[in-house]
């Protein structure tokens, strides 16, 4: 069973994509709260981690910085997915590491366990 941590400040949106991820037979945590992120991180271990940028407390941007820069957890991919689509933001994304980098309005939550399932895969051939 693979393991994703979804980072959502929006309940609703996060328990629709927890039950999404669930139905496909993934165990899920739920973070709403970016300072509560890398210790949920070091202890869950997640395969994939589903990031939102915007989120209280601490803003994805340190969080992306955090991981990528942590030997034990830089290989993890992590997908950014969020509702800044301004050409800075997003070049700032993939300046800092993202495995991807998903405008949050443009996709359905089976588009998104796609992509997170492709991630992981990826990742499992470069093992």
């Amino acid at each position: 069973m693979y393991k994703i941590l979804i980072t959502e400040d929006n309940g609703d949106l996060a328990n629709v994509y927890k039950l999404k991820f669930e139905q496909e037979g993934f165990e899920v945590r739920v973070v709403n709260d970016g300072s509560k992120c890398m210790d949920t991180i070091r202890e869950f271990k997640p395969d994939v981690i589903l990031l939102d940028i915007m989120l209280p407390n601490m803003d994805g941007f340190k969080i992306l910085a955090e991981i990528k820069t942590d030997p034990e957890l830089k290989h993890t991919p992590v997908i950014v997915w969020t509702n800044l689509s301004e050409e800075q933001d997003v070049q700032k994304i993939k300046d800092m590491g993202a495995d991807d980098y998903l405008l949050k309005v443009l996709y359905m939550p089976h588009e998104v366990v796609e992509k997170v399932k492709k991630k992981i895969e990826e990742r499992g051939e470069k093992n």
